[in-house]
This record gives structure tokens, sequence and C-alpha cells, in this order.
């Protein structure tokens, strides 16, 4: 192990000849007495995975409910999973302080009546009061809001894991010595209560539902504590004199208090996964839509590590897991490194490999090495920390210090230090001071490779990068005998790699929000310049000063957002345009005085960006006095004056998704109140991983409203060239005399209707049920 202060034992044929004096682990076998099959087990087995599946179900309700004020940004998630974790750490502190200073009756009685105070919070609910603020960093907020609509509850189920299994181990039950297996309840139930929400709950009950049941769920767990209270108390077990933990600590061979070279093991092999589950999360929810179904799958792969290792019998072997991690850390770093825009269905599961490798050595490590039940709070509360440092150091340090996503790369460079050695026979100064020498000559071979690209000013296309990384990634993977150098060579390649432009340009500017991270890029060849959040393009101009003012991208002047514009030229009713979604200011140039634009944009930075001279001057050009509203359309077009906008354009972004938010019943019958009488609304629908379509039209429909729509996708290899995206467009009316010259125009038509659509509104939207699987 290469951290100071820590170890851990090799893994090979002598694995259990390493295990560390005073540190034996508890398994199965430890246990004294026939196989669980207890009416006792049944009972808490059920309470604590009831509490889990609540616990786990309330996190992405929450996230949702919360998603109308901050829109569809990953930071969402991460932020609440952040709250999350700070809230379980103050529940296992909780446990693991009431263990210590009060006797099992009296606890039993404290934690029932913590219980039944948390009903009085229900039904869950957010302060109508509460607005996020506009010029700052919500993340505070965030948290405050989480803390005074969810805390309590939260609080008092992330408690009970430990709480119950700390019970059960007086239970008298056979299995009472060795309770760690009621942790695969508890992950199961988190599992469980995690991937229902999107494909149960979200796509089938509305919101005020999916509270109240979430409020009955309680009310039973209350009750089946109350069973395993009365269980308790007339056992004999209940009566335990304070010494029988050390008896049993005795009994499973460990007699000694964990010192504090074990507890910050424990917080390091907690604090890796936990930090990659987010990390991953970013990934994922950057460049695809921000839905409940990309949120838990990495978290329902980091609590699925929990449920394999705790088992009484794991299903996966932990030295067969450490053998093949380097293969999954490398294969999740090969697109970071190359800038390969790989499938979707490629892309996820190479991720969500590798945080699924990582967990289960992790996770595997803190379960050989765990106490007996005297030490049980404790050894939960030290995990908690780990995970709680973990998702702080994504959500709150690495926006703040870091202009990329860099914390992915640095975490499984950590995974890879942390990794038990592989049948090491020697551990000579020779060999320690190869492990640093080898990957120098890598780095140095990867980086001169690049630079001569550079030099040659050779754009690199995708074979290029499988043959330049793979070739460097395999010479890697002959490092994975030893932690040190495996980590240190992955480190050069990631050094290296911040070079390689792939085949998205050369970048201007970076810098990250709470929203996400954008980049500017020059494509010297094509002499265009383009704004991204993620990979997703959100804004191209033109590096010619000729055509500087000319709207690219899905904005041109012969696409359907131009012919919307040319349509109403000169039209009285349209003089004042209202605009969600900034990106670089491209549509500024269709709106001239005496007409009147007005842009609504959430993030802060992407105005700075639109603004600043030197990257885009759309603005500065065309509107240099437009003014841009920061803050959440939904609540800041409410302050604008009622019939006022003759045209109303939805066209924000979150990674590549429209917030669901802004396509609601409730959102369009606000936009209606800000158009004038012959007013319209155009949707900007494009999308690589949802069909919107179908919301626009029953949304539409349900108003008794007509709508249009233009599929303008077949562009040609020169229209590309000169910045030309394919897009998709909407207009929505109260009659077919709203939409003028677009009425006759063939381009436009009415959209086919989708059997079974469902209208969406704030209490109910499910952007599974239009997502491209294919």
């Amino acid at each position: 192990m290469s951290i100071p202060g820590l170890s851990h034992p090799q893994v090979g044929p002598a694995v259990t000849n390493n295990l560390r004096a005073g540190m034996m682990p508890v398994t199965a076998s430890s246990s004294p007495g026939k196989p669980a099959t207890t009416l006792g087990v049944l009972l808490f087995s059920t309470t604590i995975f009831l509490s889990a599946f609540l616990l786990f179900s309330v996190e992405p309700m929450a996230a949702k409910m919360i998603l109308p004020l901050l829109g569809g940004t990953p930071a969402v998630w991460n932020t609440c999973l952040v709250f999350f974790q700070a809230v379980l750490l103050a529940g296992y502190l909780y446990a693991h302080v009431s263990a210590k200073l009060l006797s099992q009756r009296r606890q039993m009685v404290l934690h029932l009546f913590v219980l039944f105070v948390a009903l009085m919070a229900l039904p869950l609910h957010l302060p109508r009061t509460w607005s996020p603020p506009i010029q700052h960093n919500p993340v505070f907020w965030l948290l405050a809001l989480l803390a005074v609509s969810v805390g309590l509850p939260f609080f008092v189920l992330s408690a009970s894991t430990p709480i119950l299994q700390k019970w059960f181990s007086h239970s008298g039950d056979p299995a009472a010595s060795d309770p760690y297996f009621l942790y695969v309840a508890s992950n199961t139930g988190s599992m469980v209560g995690l991937l229902s929400y999107p494909f149960v709950l979200e796509p089938t009950l509305h919101l005020t539902t999916q509270q109240r049941m979430w409020s009955s769920g309680y009310v039973l767990l209350f009750l089946l504590a109350c069973g395993c209270v009365a269980m308790i108390w007339r056992g004999a077990q209940f009566f335990a004199q304070p010494g029988d933990d050390e008896v049993k600590a005795d009994e499973i061979g460990e007699d000694t208090r964990p010192v504090a070279k074990r507890r910050l093991r424990w917080v390091i092999l907690a604090f890796v996964p936990a930090s990659l589950t987010l990390g991953v999360t970013t990934a994922l929810t950057t460049d695809m839509p921000a839905i409940p179904l990309f949120w838990v799958l990495p978290l329902a792969v980091y609590l699925f590590s929990f449920v394999l290792v705790f088992a009484r019998k794991p299903a996966v072997s932990h030295e067969w897991m450490v053998r093949r991690l380097p293969l999954l850390i490398l294969a999740a770093a090969f697109p970071i490194v190359s800038g390969a825009r790989l499938p979707i269905l490629l892309w996820i599961p190479l991720d969500l490999l590798a945080l699924f490798g990582v967990a289960m050595v992790c996770h595997g490590e803190l379960a050989r090495d765990r106490p007996s039940t005297k030490h049980l709070t404790e050894f939960y509360l030290w995990i908690s920390v780990g995970g709680v440092l973990g998702g702080t150091f994504n959500a709150l340090i690495a926006p703040l210090i870091f202009n990329s996503v860099i914390e992915f790369p640095l975490i499984l460079v950590l995974a890879a230090l942390l990794r038990p050695p592989i049948d090491v026979k020697e551990n000579t100064p020779r060999a320690r001071g190869l492990d640093l020498l080898l990957p120098v000559i890598l780095g140095l071979v990867l980086l001169s490779i690049v630079l001569i690209l550079r030099a040659l000013d050779r754009k690199p296309v995708l074979w290029m990068s499988i043959l330049i990384f793979g070739f460097a990634l395999e010479w890697c993977l002959s490092f994975n005998r030893r932690p040190i150098r495996f980590a240190a060579g992955l480190t050069a390649i990631f050094l290296a790699g911040t070079l390689y432009t792939g085949s998205y340009g050369h970048i201007v500017h970076a810098e990250r929000s709470f929203f996400g991270v954008y980049r500017i890029r020059d494509y010297d060849e094509d002499r265009l310049r383009r704004l991204s959040h993620g990979a997703t393009t959100h804004g191209i101009q033109s590096l010619d000063p000729a055509r500087a003012r000319e709207p690219l991208a899905y904005y041109t002047k012969a696409g359907p957002i131009g012919q919307v514009f040319d349509a109403f030229s000169g039209n009285a009713e349209m003089a004042a345009v209202a605009i969600v979604g900034l990106g670089a200011g491209a549509m500024a140039c269709y709106v001239s005085p005496p007409q009147q634009l007005t842009y609504y944009e959430i993030d802060p930075l992407v105005e700075r960006i639109a603004r600043d001279p030197k990257y885009f001057t759309f603005l500065r050009d065309c509107n240099p006095r437009v003014p841009v509203v920061l803050g959440d359309a939904r609540l800041s077009l409410r302050e604008a004056p009622d019939h006022h906008y003759g045209m109303i354009i939805i066209d924000a972004f979150s990674g590549d998704s429209i917030p669901a938010h802004l396509l609601t019943r409730e959102a369009l019958q606000l936009y209606l109140r800000k158009l004038t009488p012959n007013g319209i609304v155009v949707f900007h629908i494009s999308n690589n991983y949802l069909d919107l379509q179908p919301v626009v039209s029953t949304l539409a429909a349900d108003a008794g409203l007509v709508s249009l729509i233009e599929r303008d996708t077949r562009i040609s290899e020169a229209q590309a060239k000169n910045g030309t995206f394919p897009s998709i467009w909407v207009v929505v009316g109260h009659n077919g005399n709203d939409f003028g010259k677009l009425a006759d125009d063939p381009r436009w038509k009415a959209p086919a209707a989708k059997p079974g659509s469902q209208v969406w509104t704030d209490d109910f939207s499910s952007v599974i049920r239009v997502f491209k699987w294919n």
C-alpha cells in the first residue's frame, strides 16, 4: 500500500496469512449456531429493508421536487447527495453516541421518540416562499432547503440501520454475534428504493401521490420498529451486562479498540467509491438528460457492491475483483484521455463497470476488516465520514478549484493506488525505483507523440486516438501488479492527454460553475468558434469577420428559427421577444430596434461568456443593450408584464436536455399569460437522447392550442462544414392564423400524435418514456 501509515494484505494464495494482528475480520463462519431463519431475523430484516427503501427513494423524489427551481443540472443531484451523505453521517453519529452513553432501554425509548417526532414533518414538501439566489452559487441555499424539507425524516432513517443492527446483536438470535449480514438487507432496500423510482414510481405516479405513499411507508416503519423493540424488550439478552461486548470480541478474535491508522484506512476506503460515484454521475448527466435514471444508476452500483461484499457467502471473489480492477480503470480512462465520443450504449457501461470494480475492491477491503459488534456503530460512522468527504470533494470543492471534471481521473488514480498488490514477490530498492522510472518513460513517449501531432497540425481522428492511447494504456496495464507503478503510469497518461486535442479543437477558455463545465474551442480548419457544455455545442460563431454576425448551428437564417423571424418581420405584435436560454447570443442578431429582446438565463457564467468580446461578439455587434434576466425562467417570467411578448422562444439547456419543468402544463399557462393575444411560443427540441415532440404536441392539445413542427435534419456535408446543425423546432399558437406565413410553408407540418402520451405537469413528468433507447 502506497499511502503512509496504511497497509493491506497482498492478494494471492497466501492472503489469509497476511491479516494484520488484532484486526481479524468477522465472517459468516465466525457466527456460532445454525443459519438465521428465526422470526427475529425476519422482523429486523424487513424493518431495515423498509428503512433503507424509504431512505433512498426519497433522494430522487426530493431532487425532482427541487429541479423546477434550479433546472436540470447534474450539480443539483450531486449537491443533494452531499446533503444526504452529511445527514447520514449525523445519523450514524447519533447512533454511535446514543449506544455509548445510554443503556439499551433508554436508547430504544429515545429512538422511538425521534421516529415519532419525524412524523410531524410529513408529508414532505418544499417551502413555497423559498427562491434560489440569482447572482451567487446556490449550493448552500439548496442545502438549507433540503434541511427544512426532508432533513428530519432522513436523519431518523439514516440512524435506523446501525441502531437496529445493534439491537439485533442483543436479541439472543443464533446470528446475533455477527449482525453485519443485515447490512445486505439495508443495501438491498436502498437499491430497490433507488431503481424503483425511475422505472416504477416516476413513470406511473404523480409527485403528490408519491409523497403520500412515502408517508404511509414511514408510518409502517414506525410500527415495525415498535415491534423490534417489543421483541427485544421481552428477550433475556436485553439485560446484557456492560462487559458482554468485550466477551463477544474475545470470542471472535478481536480484543483491541480500533486504532487511528485503522480508522483512517476505513475513511479512505469509503472516500474513493463515494467520490467516484459522484464523478460518474457528473460525467453521465453532463452530456445526457438530467433524469432520475442517470442519477440513480451510479448510486445503485455503489450500493450493490455493499450487498455483495457483506453477504454471508460473497458471490464474487475479492481476489478476482482485485485482479480485474486495472483493466476496468483503463477502459474508463480511454474516453477521458483520447477525447473519443463513444456510443452511449458503450460509454455508460464503461463508467459503471469501473465504478463497480473500484467499489467492490474498496468495500471488499472494508468488509474484510470489519470489527466486532462492540465497534459496529463506530465502524459505520467512519465509513460515513469517508462518504461525506468524497461527496464534499466532488460537489463543493472540485467546482471551485477545477475548470473541468478533473476529479473523475484523480479518483481513478487514487483507486489504482489503493488496490492491493497482486502476487508481488520482491520489494527491493531497484523495484521501487522502477515504480517511478517506467511510468516517466511511458509519459515521455506519449507526450512526444502528442507534441509531434500538434507541431504537424494534424487533426486526430478516432482510429488515431485508439492507436495512440490504446498502445499507452496497454503499456500501463503491464504495471498492474504494483499499485504505485500502475497509478503513476495512469497519471502520466492523464497528464499527456491534457495536451491532446482529439477531435474537439483547441480550447480557448474553460470555466466551471454550479451548472456545469463550459468550454470555448476554435476549429482552425473550419474557422469556427464553439461554446460547449459537456460534449454538446450551444453556440457557434465564424472567425471570419465577414460572417461574424451570421447565426450558425441551430439558428441559421435558412433554418426553422430563421424562417420564424422572417415570417413575422415587421409585425407590430412581435415587437417584444423573450428567449429562454442565452448560449452564445446568436439569436440577438434577429432582433434589432425598435424591436425589444429580453434573454432569460439561469447561469451568470453564460452571460459573462456571451458578453465578453474576446470570446463571442453577437451581443456586442447586434444588440449591445439587450437585457439578460438571470435566474430560472419559470421564476423570472412571473415578473414580466402580462400580454407583453409577441414571441417566447424556449431554448434552455442543461447538458443535452430541456429542463422538464419548462415543458409542463403550468409552464405553458405562464407563457400564454405573458403573450399578446396572437403571440406564439417556439420550442427548440433538438436533442440527441429525447424525443420531445410528443410532449410539446400533447401539451398544446391539452391547452386547446395548435402547433406546427419542422424537422430540419437533412444537412449536407458542406453545410455542416460551414457551421450548420440539424434542428427541430415547434411553434404553438391559439389558431392557424397566429402562424402567419408559416401556415402555408410546406416545411412546417402538423405534428403526428403519439397514442398514450400523457400531458406533463409540475406534479408528473416521465422523461424515461421519451428517451431514444436506439
